[in-house]
């Protein structure tokens, strides 16, 4: 804390939990993409975080976590406050670490920057011993390390995607967490011009993973077996960007893979390449970059033909995309006007039209705010951010994270009555800092 006053630059955002501290990171990293520190209180503390620990382990926060710890020696008492907290930390962190020796700090942290921010990225975890912090050294920090991921498939690799995407009659776009990360929105709808192919959302809709109103999106998938296995079966080919292939919720004897449908992966999460079904090309590189090199040489393979098929996909698009269907549930809603106790899908509309095109919504609305999506555009990276891994309470504490990353920007969360009960005292760090929050 005495550092703070000799480096007015970092900011400091006190929180009244732990759970509600993580959450705020959270979202504070997701609205930012850069690096983001927060402290939580021993054992217990890091107990009460865990929820919020996993969220951004799914999210694949870059977080640097700290938690003071009992003075090495005196832990072996067990005293109050203490736990084995490299242990508890492990199952959700990239790493866990904790400090012995006050002269290995720098490497430590050089460390732990490095591994939170080389993708795939995520949550570290810092143990700090009590003698530790008491200790006074001249140390120095050096500099940092970040490694670059940022690449693209070898020319071999773009030749073997492009023969395969070109034998394909009927392709099929998925779009996920990961266009967001490498901001590939509009890389993402050149190649569903180039191909004539629909983009669909990833199953758990995190984020803005398309452009709403391009006339190639179709939606998100749900979480429905058949539904997804019926909304796929057309296709021949999917086009997985940077997403989790077909990640479900409840379990169903429906497999909602079609079985005749082959797969494409593209992405650096290479846990997720391959990991539950087969994929006939699985590249591990970042989406934007690949996506810039292949486009052009599918354009230039697949000539007049791919660019009469093309042609021919957008317009048999439109009759079934986002904008239309979004045209037909404003209708459905729009009757639903005068119905007592509000009908929770007019609600969307009627809050959708309030939006103003810069708006940024956190929706942790589950039941009542399910179809928020069928009537908000999503016409940014940054303007939707939504839950990922289930856990509930993380909203209006991400929403103060999201606001201070864009403060230019209005901020609006949608939250459930279910899920307010876990955070409210994030409502008091938004009235200390006079954030200018819509719930």
């Amino acid at each position: 804390m005495h550092a703070l006053n000799d480096h007015k630059e970092l900011s400091y955002v006190l929180g009244l939990q732990e759970s509600v501290v993580i959450a705020m990171a959270d979202g504070f990293a997701r609205a930012s993409g850069t690096l983001t520190a927060c402290n939580v209180h021993v054992a217990p503390g890091l107990g009460n975080a865990i929820g919020s620990i996993y969220n951004a382990h799914k999210s694949g926060s870059p977080l640097i976590i700290t938690a003071g710890q009992q003075e090495q020696g005196h832990g072996l008492t067990e005293p109050l406050l203490y736990g084995p907290m490299i242990d508890m930390a492990q199952p959700v962190v990239k790493w866990a670490y904790e400090i012995s020796r006050i002269e290995d700090m720098p490497r430590v942290i050089h460390r732990a920057a490095k591994i939170a921010t080389t993708a795939p990225t995520g949550p570290v975890f810092l143990s700090l011993p009590g003698d530790i912090l008491n200790q006074e050294s001249q140390i120095e920090l050096g500099l940092p390390t970040r490694v670059d991921t940022v690449g693209r498939p070898s020319n071999n690799a773009l030749e073997q995607l492009t023969k395969t995407i070109l034998a394909s009659s009927n392709p099929v776009i998925v779009a996920g967490s990961e266009v967001v990360s490498s901001d590939a929105q509009n890389e993402v709808a050149k190649l569903a011009e180039a191909l004539g192919a629909p983009v669909y959302q990833q199953t758990v809709p995190s984020g803005a993973h398309f452009i709403s109103e391009h006339p190639a999106f179709m939606g998100s998938l749900t979480r429905d077996q058949q539904h997804v296995r019926n909304a796929l079966a057309p296709y021949d080919l999917m086009l997985a960007l940077g997403c989790d292939i077909l990640q479900m919720s409840v379990w169903s004897p429906v497999d909602p893979l079609p079985p005749e449908l082959e797969i494409i992966q593209i992405g650096l999460r290479d846990w997720e390449i391959g990991k539950n079904y087969p994929a006939k090309v699985a590249l591990r590189h970042d989406v934007r970059e690949t996506l810039d090199a292949l486009v052009p040489l599918l354009i230039q393979r697949g000539g007049e033909t791919l660019k009469d098929r093309a042609s021919a996909g957008m317009k048999s698009l439109i009759s079934s995309n986002w904008s239309t269907n979004r045209a037909e549930s404003v209708q459905q809603a729009s009757n639903k006007a005068d119905v007592q106790p509000i009908e929770p899908q007019w609600l969307m509309m009627a809050l959708s039209n309030q939006l103003t095109e810069n708006c940024i919504v956190v929706d942790e609305g589950l039941t009542a705010a399910k179809s928020l999506l069928d009537f908000m555009p999503l016409r940014d990276r940054y303007s939707y951010f939504g839950m990922v891994s289930g856990g509930i309470g993380w909203g209006i504490a991400a929403a103060i994270g999201v606001q201070l990353a864009q403060p230019e920007r209005r901020v609006v969360a949608v939250i459930g009555d279910g899920s307010s009960m876990y955070s409210p005292q994030a409502l008091w760090t938004a009235a200390l800092f006079s954030y200018l929050l819509l719930l």
